[in-house]
């Protein structure tokens, strides 16, 4: 499922990153790594906060959709 599917709080595994190669590049140079666990600290305006890598990264709903967990 999406990564926008989960409710703040939650946490989850990566599984698989979708979009064109220059999408998925960006998303991996933010820590966004198949395999890394990430968790939803909130959502809000139409951005998608998270906790990964001990740090927080925001980024828009339509690239969190992207992100399947």
């Amino acid at each position: 499922m999406p990564l926008t599917l989960l409710q703040p709080g939650q946490s989850s595994i990566i599984t698989r990153i979708g979009g064109k190669p220059e999408v998925r590049q960006f998303l991996e140079g933010l820590g966004f790594v198949v395999g890394t666990p990430v968790t939803v600290v909130s959502q809000t305006c139409g951005n998608v906060i998270c906790a990964i890598r001990d740090t927080r990264v925001a980024i828009s709903s339509q690239m969190a959709a992207k992100i399947y967990v």
